[in-house]
């Protein structure tokens, strides 16, 4: 069924429930992955939420894959988890069109858009029809305050940029939980631009509901001596079991 704008409904609701009632039912934080479609499947099967892409990764894939809506199919031929894909465009109606164009493609897909006034109407309008969306490019309080009352599905504070001219990379999450707390159908707060496991550890830390990594970062974030050391001496005890034999009836191997 499509709306006056020509957009196919979504589901009603996030694609994870608002994020009041994916805290109540322990389902957050979600982790969500950037890069490659070649390199995501294996990771999008160890626990991420979704792909989430940006023009610059977008404008990277295109010359590698081909035509935006063929990149797009390939990312949904890899995951049956959701797929955001950020557009853009110069008026409310142009984000509009555009986004019908992706929408159509799979109820998988989530819209991304980056903060300004003509994205204001296309969250209003997306949120009518129950389209998911995230928007990006968001540094300021108010901004955040302006999408979410617009009824934008996530939020994104960006993270780096803030800690690449010395700033604190996390205040902004800090901000928008006290800004949002007390809202029953709250958006989700979304770090962006988390570039390594120290900004992800402070997004986490100051209550983000998700962040959006690269798939390095995602595999890093496994990563510490001391979880090195215990899993080697826990490691030395399976296998000592293993060689006196004591392990029988089970599928081990000895490396």
């Amino acid at each position: 069924m499509a709306t006056k704008n020509g957009i196919s409904p979504g589901v009603t609701e996030p694609l994870f429930g608002t994020a009041e009632s994916a805290r109540a039912t322990g389902r957050g934080p979600a982790i969500w992955l950037a890069g490659d479609p070649a390199d995501l499947p294996e990771w999008l099967d160890r626990g991420a939420a979704g792909i989430v892409t940006n023009t610059v990764v977008l404008n990277d894939m295109v010359k590698k894959y081909g035509q935006i809506t063929e990149v797009t199919r390939r990312y949904l031929d890899i995951t049956d988890k959701p797929v955001v894909i950020e557009i853009d465009g110069h008026s409310t109606q142009e984000l509009l069109d555009v986004g019908e164009v992706f929408t159509r493609m799979s109820d998988q897909i989530i819209l991304k858009i980056p903060a300004s006034p003509h994205a204001l109407g296309a969250f209003s309008e997306l949120k009518k029809i129950g389209v998911p969306t995230f928007c990006t490019t968001v540094f300021t309080l108010p901004q955040a305050a302006a999408v979410a009352a617009a009824g934008v599905t996530h939020v994104l504070p960006f993270c780096e940029p803030f800690k690449d001219v010395g700033g604190d990379p996390t205040k902004l999450i800090r901000d928008c939980r006290e800004m949002f707390d007390g809202w029953l159908e709250r958006p989700f707060i979304t770090a962006a631009l988390v570039r390594s496991v120290a900004t992800a550890d402070a997004a986490l830390r100051d209550g983000a509901d998700g962040i959006i990594v690269f798939w390095p970062v995602f595999r890093d974030m496994m990563q510490s001596h001391l979880t090195d050391e215990w899993n080697k001496t826990f490691l030395d005890q399976w296998n000592s079991m293993h060689d006196a034999g004591l392990l029988e009836g089970l599928p081990v191997e000895r490396h």
